[in-house]
């Protein structure tokens, strides 16, 4: 059982390292030292739920129901770009970007991450679908793969947030967070155009 564990392990991390929406929010909260352990908890328990619910079965429910991943994408590429788009206005004004100052609120920023997390459709369709299929084809092993699963989120949004303040002095200067934000600018912008021209 322990190898199905490390493959669920490995499956769960190599799909939640990918750069994305959720990751790039998370680092940047993490170096603003903001409220970071309920956005990590954020993080991790959607996960465990997710892969809870591909395990289950669920995903091949959700596989067949198309019109709920074009609302959630549609939903999902407005809310990135909106971001992408201040991203990029703070961009423009690297003076005030320093690790000390403008900290989202505690509330606003969960929000934020509860909209990065369950309005993204990759969640649904990696999350869900992909770990939920590899599951089932373990058998008997579905749950023990699922935890690995589970294991390897909890690992990776602890590391990624409470390990975001050790860079905090490379983003001393200005100059760090400008290349921060064009970064995020341009994933998020990125990733909602993406969404959105996929159901034209």
């Amino acid at each position: 059982m322990l190898a199905v564990v490390l493959a669920g392990f490995g499956t769960g991390l190599s799909l939640v390292v990918a750069i994305g929406s959720q990751n790039a929010f998370l680092l940047q909260q993490g170096l603003r030292g903001g409220a970071v352990a309920p956005l990590v908890a954020i993080c991790a328990v959607s996960d465990l739920v997710l892969i809870a619910l591909g395990v289950s079965g669920l995903g091949a429910v959700l596989g067949r129901w198309p019109a709920a991943i074009t609302a959630i994408t549609v939903g999902g590429g407005v809310f990135l770009l909106g971001y992408g788009l201040l991203a990029a206005r703070r961009a423009m004004r690297p003076s005030v970007m320093t690790v000390g100052h403008e900290r989202t609120p505690a509330r606003k920023a969960v929000l934020a991450c509860l909209a990065f997390t369950w309005l993204n459709p990759h969640v649904y369709l990696d999350t869900v679908l992909l770990v939920g299929a590899i599951a089932v084809a373990q058998g008997d092993g579905r749950w023990m793969f699922g935890v690995g699963a589970c294991l390897a989120s909890v690992v990776w949004f602890s590391a990624l947030g409470f390990g975001a303040r050790r860079l905090s002095g490379v983003f001393a200067r200005p100059g760090a967070w400008r290349v921060l934000d064009v970064v995020i600018a341009v994933t998020m912008t990125s990733l909602g155009t993406a969404m959105l021209l996929s159901r034209l």
